[in-house]
């Protein structure tokens, strides 16, 4: 994880991680299962996305059982925040403000979710 240079996850790899960061672990199957609730994809796609994912070290693979187990390589955290970095760059001209604003424009937002974004502005405000 430390040394690894960034590679950015694709759309479809970005949803299998998420699968494998809920559930820290996963089949192939358990990972299409999850997957085919919310869209339409074959077994051998993501078989395949999988092993491609597992050469580019997205994933850890262990071998040891018949079934192959695969877990996250990379952090949930970490891969946020750099696709954070990137788009702030890329499409909000390094303005974060701009992007939070876009954010929460488009969507309904929970008070639970408004209670915790003005605790995250409180804290960074007293730094």
């Amino acid at each position: 994880m430390g040394s690894l240079k960034y590679i950015k996850p694709t759309e479809s790899e970005l949803e299998i991680l998420q699968v494998l960061w809920d559930r820290n672990n996963a089949t192939v199957r358990e990972v299409h299962e999850e997957m085919s609730k919310t869209k339409d994809c074959g077994y051998t796609t993501t078989l395949k996305l999988m092993q491609i994912m597992f050469e580019k070290g997205l994933v850890k693979r262990d071998d040891s059982n018949k079934t192959h187990i695969y877990q996250p390589n990379v952090s949930k955290d970490k891969t946020q925040k750099q696709l954070v970095g990137k788009m702030v760059n890329s499409l909000f001209g390094g303005s974060a403000s701009q992007m939070v604003m876009q954010a929460l424009g488009s969507q309904t937002t929970s008070k639970e979710e408004l209670d915790e974004i003005q605790k995250l502005l409180d804290n960074l405000k007293k730094q």
